[in-house]
């Protein structure tokens, strides 16, 4: 009779867990995945599962930046080289996608950007969010854009925020327009109190060093049945990525410096300097109109890592560019630009150097570096003498 007993009980207790295991499944199939976007069916045809997760996220997230009238567009590299290579047929798309294309393709986050001048209303978004069902995370840093070299600031501004709701998650970049006609994003970097298992941080396309991008122009247009905004050229937007990594003045160690070595101050350095960025802002122009590469060379790259400006008596600009990405077109472009050639060293497959003339006594020279095996140089030559100098 006591083994009898025994066994119904067992029984009992594995009919009950299954009953439970059972009502969980219904319970998170019809209800919390349509609350919480963790398994959702097709949807006009759309794929079902963790492609149908990512869809639905992206909807929601939408939905809750349109509901606080905060403007966004998409910076995402991977979906954005999937647009690109449709960007005629989704910019004169106007019906409905036969499929999810491009927001059902496999990852792990979808990455927006916020320009941070158009909000300051950040409680009453993640309020909406937890009622959403999303988790969320804020990251914030010192911001550069108050240092100097009178004052180095302490104050912190939101760099960075994650959205995270079943399997995906949103990263939401902040964009900051900086003085030199550009916006700028920086770094991500977790304090030591927060979860770094809140999402794969590893995985992150943005926010492993700072950022900066010409200004964005922004075009609308229907992405698997969503709206939303993207950079009007895509192609162009991935290719600055590539190459948009910043590096900050070194204030400490330039106010270190002129301890040492007052900075000079009088008039005609200040005329100088104003010519000598001018000048720069224009050979920037000019070449990225080309789309050459280019970096601060020689004097000019010394005065921004040491001193955090033009040294005054350098007298010239200095730029570099790799010789592969030479064309004939640069030296037309700064002539129409209004910078005369004043010099021509060698040749294009051997020590090329050009010197354009620009407002008064201030040139602009442009050294070609050469790649060798495990190695590369520019040549130098001495314009008296003729002499040349590899470096």
């Amino acid at each position: 009779m006591q083994k009898i007993s025994k066994n119904v009980v067992l029984a009992l207790l594995s009919l009950t867990s299954l009953v439970f295991l059972l009502f969980q499944l219904y319970y998170y199939k019809f209800y919390l995945s349509q609350k919480n976007g963790a398994v959702f069916s097709k949807v006009r045809g759309r794929q079902s599962g963790q492609d149908g997760t990512r869809w639905h996220v992206v909807r929601k997230f939408l939905g809750l930046i349109s509901s606080h009238n905060i403007q966004v567009y998409l910076i995402d590299p991977l979906i954005l080289g999937l647009v690109d290579k449709d960007i005629e047929q989704i910019r004169s798309s106007d019906g409905p996608s036969p499929e999810c294309k491009y927001f059902c393709a496999p990852r792990d986050f979808t990455t927006f950007a916020l320009l941070d001048k158009t909000w300051k209303h950040e409680v009453g978004l993640f309020r909406t969010a937890e009622k959403m069902g999303f988790q969320w995370l804020k990251i914030i840093n010192k911001d550069p854009r108050l240092d100097g070299m009178d004052h180095l600031s302490g104050i912190e501004i939101p760099l960075h925020y994650i959205f995270k709701l079943a399997s995906h998650a949103i990263h939401l970049v902040v964009f900051y327009e900086r003085s030199g006609n550009y916006v700028w994003h920086g770094p991500l970097r977790l304090k030591q109190h927060m979860d770094r298992k809140f999402v794969p941080f590893r995985k992150l396309h943005f926010g492993r060093y700072p950022g900066a991008y010409e200004k964005p122009e922004l075009l609308l247009v229907s992405i698997d049945d969503l709206k939303v905004q993207i950079p009007k050229n895509p192609s162009s937007f991935l290719e600055e990525m590539s190459h948009s990594r910043f590096l900050e003045c070194r204030y400490r160690e330039a106010r270190a410096f002129f301890q040492l070595y007052p900075d000079d101050a009088s008039l005609d350095a200040v005329k100088f300097r104003k010519k000598a960025k001018s000048l720069l802002h224009l050979a920037a122009l000019t070449l990225n109109s080309l789309g050459v590469k280019f970096w601060l060379s020689s004097g000019t790259c010394l005065g921004w890592y040491r001193q955090c400006n033009v040294i005054p008596y350098s007298k010239d600009v200095d730029l570099g560019v790799f010789i592969r990405d030479y064309k004939a077109d640069i030296i037309p472009a700064f002539q129409k630009a209004g910078l005369p050639l004043k010099h021509k060293f060698g040749k294009v497959e051997d020590s090329l150097e050009l010197s354009f003339q620009g407002e008064d006594d201030v040139k602009l020279d442009i050294f070609f570096f050469y790649e060798e095996d495990d190695h590369m140089w520019n040549g130098g030559t001495q314009a008296k003498s003729g002499k040349k100098f590899k470096y």
